[in-house]
């Protein structure tokens, strides 16, 4: 498997955990224009994968069109977000082929960590409208050190003890304040954070592991399947998951050069 490259795992994208209504509905609050209504807030959500995002945004009520360059995570995407209003399209955080000027707020949910801020974020500013926002959101683990969560990281690590992750945990530590602001297209950068919790059953949670992209492109095949034995005995005693998690969301205004 090729780090990056989710076309085996996006079968398994359904598993994953969802993001926090409450801090949705406060970033929306921020970024939309008061007199604005939703059906007319035009949104653009960049590596959409499988629609977790999507859907909840959709049920807000905005109008949203979804761009992810993999056609294996597009078409799960289109299938779970069938029922929803949504607009799919193929492209990527580099070259979203959207049109100018077209929206108000550009969204990436766990995903703008794999494009190049340097050529992402000019094209986020493309196709925004003049004060438009664009906004990185991440739902990664909250992992405490007396936790069954804390005992998996640890043995991961153990038996790939040259890994590196992309955006899992404290792992995702980069000044995303400082990225989305250093190309001068933006300006204003601010952050929301608030506790998440998922109860997931065994199938589920294997499910999320399944998904994982980073891990099984730097372990190999025998690992990863050492891995996932290792979790499976892990949470082989418990019946139901409970799965605590960060919501994090960077977000800042597009700067609009006056003539």
């Amino acid at each position: 498997m090729k780090q990056g490259d989710f076309t085996q795992v996006a079968k398994y994208y359904h598993n994953r955990p969802a993001y926090s209504a409450f801090l949705l509905e406060k970033l929306i609050a921020c970024v939309k224009a008061q007199d604005l209504p939703m059906h007319s807030f035009c949104v653009a959500e960049i590596g959409a994968g499988t629609g977790k995002l999507s859907k909840m945004l959709a049920n807000f009520g905005l109008k949203l069109t979804c761009v992810e360059p993999n056609q294996n995570m597009r078409n799960e995407g289109i299938a779970y977000t069938q029922s929803c209003p949504i607009i799919w399209r193929e492209g990527s955080g580099e070259d979203t082929l959207l049109e100018s000027g077209s929206y108000d707020w550009v969204v990436m949910a766990s995903s703008f960590h794999w494009t190049d801020p340097s050529k992402s974020l000019p094209e986020f500013a493309r196709i925004l409208k003049p004060q438009g926002y664009f906004s990185a959101l991440w739902n990664p683990r909250n992992i405490k050190e007396d936790s069954v969560f804390y005992e998996i990281e640890s043995e991961i690590k153990r038996i790939v003890p040259e890994l590196q992750r992309v955006s899992s945990g404290s792992q995702n530590a980069k000044k995303y304040e400082e990225v989305l602001i250093s190309t001068g297209h933006f300006k204003d950068c601010f952050f929301m954070e608030c506790d998440y919790v998922e109860i997931m059953d065994k199938s589920r949670y294997m499910g999320v592991w399944h998904s994982v992209n980073d891990i099984q492109a730097q372990a190999g095949e025998v690992r990863w399947q050492e891995i996932l034995k290792m979790i499976e005995q892990k949470i082989a005693g418990l019946a139901l998951i409970e799965i605590p998690y960060k919501i994090r969301a960077w977000s800042a205004q597009k700067i609009t050069h006056q003539s």
